[in-house]
């Protein structure tokens, strides 16, 4: 038994070392108060994704959405309600591209692009860096079993991973949000 406490002793106190020199190598206090100016749901939302990165070993799966494809729903059925969706919602078609399938053969890939360029520009006025995200796109993806995918950013990090935007974008990213979801969930049903 005193072993034992030994043992959880020495273990103890090598974490409380280890704690110190983490503190004082990374400067966790400093880094804890900038995480305090983050936006309330930035720290649950990198969790999740470093969650998602140490189960699957992708860091690309953990920054996505995507939605499977009703069975029956013809791929080009998908495509046009993507694009009458988008269109209704102010999201205009900036691009088109089929990859793979089709007449081309091989698994059908294709991507599409959608902007509001008035919301861009009122985005890139914030942040320059915004401008890396845009257009928003979905891509249809046909996987091994033939069964087809639609793809898309997970919005999430862009809106509350940083400071918490300003009222005004915040509505504008959050519309953008729920257009890109709404566009994939009814495109997946074949819904118009």
């Amino acid at each position: 038994m005193n072993l034992l406490k030994n043992i959880l002793s020495v273990v103890g106190g090598l974490v409380l070392v280890a704690l110190f020199f983490a503190y004082i190598k990374f400067d966790l206090g400093k880094r804890a108060d900038q995480a305090a100016d983050l936006d309330p749901k930035a720290m649950a939302l990198y969790m999740a994704m470093a969650d998602n990165v140490l189960n699957t070993g992708d860091a690309a799966k953990a920054m996505i959405r995507r939605v499977k494809v009703k069975d029956g729903v013809d791929v080009e059925d998908v495509v046009e309600s993507l694009n009458a969706i988008a269109e209704e919602r102010n999201l205009l078609v900036v691009g088109s591209s089929l990859m793979s399938g089709g007449s081309k053969g091989g698994k059908y890939i294709r991507i599409n692009s959608y902007c509001n360029p008035t919301i861009a520009k009122q985005f890139i006025n914030h942040s320059m860096a915004y401008s890396a995200f845009m257009p928003c796109r979905v891509s249809i993806v046909e996987d091994d079993n033939g069964d087809i995918w639609l793809y898309t950013m997970d919005l999430g990090l862009m809106i509350a991973g940083g400071h918490t935007l300003p009222p005004k974008l915040l509505e504008q990213a959050r519309f953008i949000e729920d257009t890109m979801y709404m566009m994939m969930e009814k495109a997946a049903a074949g819904d118009f």
